[in-house]
């Protein structure tokens, strides 16, 4: 996928993964009953970024990414030191 924003430094541009809107047992919540996830996909990293590379799925600090639309579509700017953990 490719995206048009290249970041600097650091910083990863990453997609949101979706709030799941059904629960385990088959009741669908409410948008305000979802809490935001705090897990995205990368989709481009910046020059400085050492640990994480495009296509992890990361882990992030829930207050620390800036949220950007571009195209219409939502993206997640993220510094490297506030991913948490990248998942398998």
């Amino acid at each position: 996928m490719s995206v048009n924003v290249k970041p600097l430094g650091d910083y990863v541009v990453a997609e949101p993964e979706e709030a799941p809107t059904k629960t385990a047992s088959g009741l669908y919540l409410p948008e305000k009953a979802t809490e935001k996830p705090k897990v995205a996909k990368v989709l481009a990293a910046g020059p400085k970024a050492t640990q994480i590379k495009v296509g992890d799925r990361i882990l992030y600090k829930s207050y620390s990414p800036t949220e950007v639309k571009v195209d219409g579509k939502d993206y997640l700017l993220v510094k490297e030191e506030d991913v948490l953990a990248t998942l398998q």
